[in-house]
């Protein structure tokens, strides 16, 4: 694995995918490391925030190979369902670029047992994994302005949900009334990092 500096109190790693990002996440998680402040996963990376004066980041960073050889079993993720109105603005386009009928479009966007690989974005939001490789389409050249919070929507190899209204480039499907981002909640992100999520279509 690659590391690397930034600045006095952050070391990011780079993994081989999500789910090694999240392997180490839980390793790290797992030991007491005074000064760690926070762990950070990305699609194929780990930021690992801490206090310089408590926390010795060259010798961390010799010691995560063997910190990731001693990954913690994975704890049972949380599943989550939402119900989707799939009537997104780009559900006939896409199907259309597809070669599919949009009934088809939406079976198989709903099939898979999707896993949080991690947030990021804007504040909640889900990169989801697991979604039908012959569905993969590239970002839309023309990103919207605003996008509607609720909105479910796919791009390259991940789908998502917005959690509020943003500029966003993601080819819509539908929508859904789920509150993924909740600043007085306790935690205020409804997903975390491998939680499992399933949409339903709405009758």
């Amino acid at each position: 694995m690659k590391t690397s500096f930034m600045g006095e109190g952050a070391l990011l790693v780079e993994t081989a995918d999500a789910a090694a990002a999240q392997d180490l996440r839980r390793a790290l998680s797992a030991v007491s490391l005074p000064g760690l402040r926070q762990l950070v996963p990305g699609q194929a990376s780990l930021l690992l925030e801490a206090d310089p004066l408590l926390t010795d980041l060259e010798a961390l960073a010799a010691r995560l190979p063997e910190l990731a050889r001693a990954t913690p079993a994975t704890p049972e993720a949380r599943l989550h369902e939402f119900t989707v109105q799939y009537d997104g603005e780009d559900l006939a386009a896409c199907a259309k670029r597809l070669g599919i009928e949009t009934a088809e479009l939406v079976r198989r966007h709903a099939a898979p047992l999707y896993t949080v690989a991690f947030l990021g974005f804007a504040p909640g939001f889900p990169y989801l994994t697991g979604l039908d490789a012959g569905l993969k389409l590239p970002r839309r050249a023309d990103p919207r302005a605003r996008v509607p919070a609720g909105s479910v929507a796919m791009a390259d190899e991940f789908t998502g949900i917005y959690p509020e209204a943003t500029p966003g480039g993601w080819h819509l499907l539908g929508r859904c009334d789920a509150l993924l981002f909740d600043a007085a909640r306790a935690v205020p992100a409804l997903l975390s990092p491998g939680d499992r999520v399933r949409f339903k279509p709405a009758p």
